[in-house]
């Protein structure tokens, strides 16, 4: 989740992106998205388990900032929001 285009980044984790994703968008997801206007989804990793996906988020949380913006531009140069691709 971001504010704007190389803005703050916030990492998380989820069984239901959809219904997760709606919540920080009306401001009723984390404190710290709604802290900093965080509404806009435009990174997205899906895995196999639960356990695999909470151990990704934890070595994300651990990159240095320039490498996830690099991530994130690999695969939406443009800085998306995906919402409305995953809302369907």
């Amino acid at each position: 989740m971001t504010d704007e285009p190389s803005g703050t980044l916030y990492i998380g984790v989820t069984g239901h992106l959809a219904a997760r994703i709606q919540q920080h968008r009306e401001g009723r997801g984390s404190d710290f998205c709604r802290e900093h206007g965080l509404t806009r989804l435009v990174y997205v990793e899906q895995h196999g388990t639960m356990l695999d996906a909470i151990a990704r988020e934890k070595a994300l949380k651990k990159w240095k900032r320039a490498w996830k913006l690099n991530l994130i531009g690999k695969v939406n140069p443009e800085w998306e929001d995906l919402w409305e691709k995953i809302n369907m």
